[in-house]
């Protein structure tokens, strides 16, 4: 079975591009989606280079487990896209390691690794980043946060670690490169811990990278090259 790789969806956002296919969102822009998107996300970035400074920034922010945006950049503003989905004190929904590290949310990762650890070969050691709550929790006192991924499973297959990353939404330019850093990174901890656990090397192997809504938006379009 061939799988689409990074440079498959390059291709098809510059065709979309040339044939000037795109849908208008609620702000009046053009955007070019591909739905149901599913490839090896082989490559850090789709467009552009990775700002390795800021989503070293993220990740800091994540382990914090802070839901306040302020947080993520001590000496400057956050990024737009945050303060786009903050509510007027700056409090979001997507702490990603809130998400899966915190007790609120039962603890995901440690309950990944234990299942991993007891059911190596198994398919249930997933983490849920999505809720049913969200409905109610994504625009709570002025946030726009419908958290964009749903959920990553993780396979142990001959000594190797394979995950399938299912999103909701993905921005091509900025999205994908700073959610590929995580979800690296993430995968990169449960090899070490289960190390630690085991005494049993695994090395992170294969992400599949599922999106029901991938997209470039207008203002990017120079960038689809």
């Amino acid at each position: 079975m061939k799988h689409m790789k990074v440079q498959d969806i390059r291709n098809f956002f510059i065709n979309e591009k040339v044939n000037s296919r795109f849908v208008i969102d609620r702000s009046g822009q053009k955007v070019i989606e591909m739905i149901g998107a599913s490839f090896i996300a082989n490559e850090a970035s789709i467009y552009g280079i990775p700002n390795e400074e800021y989503i070293q920034r993220e990740l800091e922010w994540y382990d914090s487990q802070s839901t306040n945006i302020s947080d993520i950049n001590k000496e400057g503003e956050p990024p737009a896209a945050w303060k786009y989905a903050a509510n007027p004190n700056g409090e979001i929904n997507s702490n990603y390691g809130y998400i899966i590290y915190s007790p609120k949310f039962h603890n995901q990762y440690d309950c990944v690794l234990e299942e991993l650890i007891r059911n190596p070969d198994g398919r249930r050691a997933t983490m849920i980043y999505n809720r049913p709550s969200i409905w109610a929790e994504y625009n709570e006192d002025g946030k726009n946060d419908f958290i964009c991924t749903n959920a990553v499973a993780y396979y142990i297959r001959n000594s190797t670690l394979h995950s399938v990353v299912q999103m909701r939404s993905n921005d091509v330019i900025f999205g994908y490169k700073n959610d590929y850093a995580w979800q690296r990174e993430v995968m990169s901890r449960i090899c070490l811990d289960y190390y630690s656990e085991t005494g049993s090397h695994i090395v992170p192997g294969t992400m599949h990278w599922q999106v029901q809504n991938l997209h470039v938006y207008e203002r990017h379009f120079h960038l689809v090259n």
